[in-house]
């Protein structure tokens, strides 16, 4: 599980790196605002973010707001201000939780695997990013770098098959046989690469592999 902490306290990242590595984390650190930025913004697959609240170049509330809270990243603020104020802001503004220095690591780590666990089903099979492209499984939307994109009911189906066999090849016969039952229209093989052709047309993002004479596939990104 992909991990980022946004840490400007070399001992403390440090520390933190070893725990969460015993712990079977996978963790990058960033130790300021644009680096964290970039990194997000490349690698929108992170299960969890612990975010120091003061940074060298920004804050962790704005970072959040602008980046974490529109990817729907669980986010934990990390930070040495235990006034009422800053917690109440934190959480308001849609933070997982609010931890203060000093920490004990073990509470810090088991509230991470609580907000890991509680996250898991709704991350793992709601809302799939792939690049820049986002599927929301619940709402049947799909959206290229926050764009809401106007695919027809057919084409959202065929892509939500595609996203729901992740890392596997979907035959050709497959997505016939499903587009019968969905319409009860006989189609033909080149009813397929029409409706794939429209597809990659809108989403405008080469997500979609050809695996010539079989089918489609949709890989996950892996970090």
């Amino acid at each position: 599980m992909n991990i980022l902490l946004v840490e400007d306290n070399e001992s403390i990242a440090l520390g933190l790196l070893y725990s969460l590595k015993q712990q079977n984390y996978l963790v990058t650190i960033k130790d300021n605002f644009s680096d964290a930025k970039s990194y997000l913004e490349e690698n929108p697959n992170i299960v969890l973010a612990i975010i120091d609240i003061s940074l060298p170049d920004g804050d962790g509330f704005t970072l959040y707001q602008e980046v974490l809270k529109e990817r729907q990243i669980p986010t934990i603020f990390l930070t040495a201000k235990d006034s009422e104020d800053d917690i109440v802001k934190g959480l308001e503004l849609g933070a997982e939780d609010y931890i203060t220095k000093p920490f004990s690591t073990r509470e810090l780590i088991a509230r991470m695997n609580r907000i890991i666990q509680k996250n898991e089903h709704h991350s793992k099979s709601s809302i799939i990013t792939i690049q820049n492209i986002r599927f929301d499984f619940d709402k049947m939307e799909v959206y290229r770098d926050q764009k809401l994109l106007s695919l027809s009911r057919l084409e959202l189906k065929i892509l939500h098959l595609l996203l729901t066999n992740l890392n596997r090849v979907t035959t050709r016969e497959e997505i016939i046989e499903k587009i019968w039952e969905w319409t009860g229209n006989d189609v033909n093989d080149n009813t397929v690469t029409v409706y794939l052709k429209r597809i990659r047309e809108k989403l405008k993002t080469d997500i979609i592999i050809t695996i010539k004479g079989i089918g489609y596939r949709i890989d996950e990104v892996r970090k």
